[in-house]
């Protein structure tokens, strides 16, 4: 089990009453992804300074940051295991990623064109997450406890090519990373697994010829650079992962620290979705600025492309029982019940 790691106790002055004994606890915090990616600016700034504001607010803790991000501790392929094994104490877990052995938090991509609300998403996951029992007990058996939910924009085709008709991703190799292949079955082109920052040197070198991805992701990587075209498609928002805490770890937080840690938490969670809704728009009007050319897949392609998908959430349910079940009615009631319409609803008859 992991030791809570307690720093040398400070004396913090107060006036008119002398000092008082404050405890500073080193948390170790990391990344596979840079600061400027979407999921990690939540944690660096929201998650580290909200957690440090409430406890200067109480005064018995403070924490000493020690940061690890970009991919200096761990690459993408490896954020469930770096937090996991206490790697590091709190990291970006990207359980899109983890098709194996997280599935269950992977219902999104296995239900695409259910929504592109991404704040709405954010609601639904921290709801379920907490609430959901198949998914307490999937982040509690791998030892994590999630604090925040991370969420994309809606996902479109970003490529060489525009694709003004489906025949148009015939024999087309695209970037689609780990469940998000699904969304290609039936359409004739063949996915490549990546991430947010392998895309561009797979483009640059026609490893892939373009990539599923999402527009806050896309800006900052300099992606549209190399694909220069894109298609909306409306594919949907997708939850991507949690910022979550190494269990152990968090279990040895002193009481007021745990507290702080889910109130930051939740603070989190909502300038994320303000972030990605203010960084979306952004990154249309400058790609647009740099030359990027955006097209709209026509609503005739796009209801061929939903209705031509073979029932991808069948093999997920295959994989996770009745529990994939449960969370597939979870999710779907939880869209209907903030007035969502899923354009193709993958519950059905489950």
């Amino acid at each position: 089990m992991k030791k809570l790691l307690l720093a040398s106790t400070v004396m913090v002055g107060l006036a008119g009453s002398g000092a008082v004994a404050q405890e500073s606890i080193t948390v170790n915090i990391g990344s596979s992804h840079p600061e400027q990616n979407i999921w990690v600016y939540a944690m660096k700034n929201t998650f580290q300074p909200t957690v440090d504001k409430i406890l200067a607010e109480k005064g018995e803790y403070q924490v000493e940051w020690a940061e690890a991000y970009g991919g200096t501790l761990y690459k993408y392929t490896d954020t469930r295991e770096a937090v996991q094994d206490g790697i590091v104490d709190v990291g970006m877990v990207g359980t899109v990623w983890e098709g194996s052995t997280m599935p269950l938090q992977n219902v999104t991509y296995f239900t695409p064109f259910a929504t592109a609300d991404h704040k709405m998403l954010i609601e639904i996951f921290d709801e379920l997450n907490a609430s959901q029992p198949d998914l307490v007990k999937s982040w509690d058996s791998s030892n994590m406890v999630p604090l925040s939910s991370l969420i994309t924009d809606s996902y479109d085709v970003y490529a060489t090519f525009p694709v003004n008709e489906m025949k148009d991703l015939q024999n087309r190799r695209l970037n689609a990373p780990g469940t998000s292949a699904n969304w290609l079955q039936g359409t004739g082109a063949t996915p490549v697994d990546g991430a947010l920052t392998t895309y561009y040197t797979n483009i640059q070198t026609g490893v892939t010829e373009g990539t599923l991805s999402f527009a806050s992701g896309i800006l900052p990587t300099r992606v549209y650079e190399v694909a220069p075209e894109l298609t909306r498609v409306g594919i949907g928002s997708m939850y991507f992962g949690s910022i979550a805490a190494n269990k152990d770890f968090f279990d040895g937080l002193p009481e007021p620290v745990q507290e702080a840690f889910r109130e930051a938490g939740k603070a989190t969670s909502k300038a994320h979705g303000d972030y990605v809704s203010k960084l979306a728009e952004k990154a249309m009007t400058d790609m647009q600025a740099a030359g990027l050319k955006v097209h709209d897949l026509p609503d005739d392609q796009k209801a061929a492309w939903v209705k031509g998908l073979p029932d991808i959430v069948q093999p997920w349910l295959d994989q996770t029982g009745d529990a994939g079940k449960a969370v597939l009615s979870s999710y779907f009631a939880a869209l209907r019940e903030r007035g969502a319409t899923p354009l193709r609803n993958w519950d059905e008859g489950r």
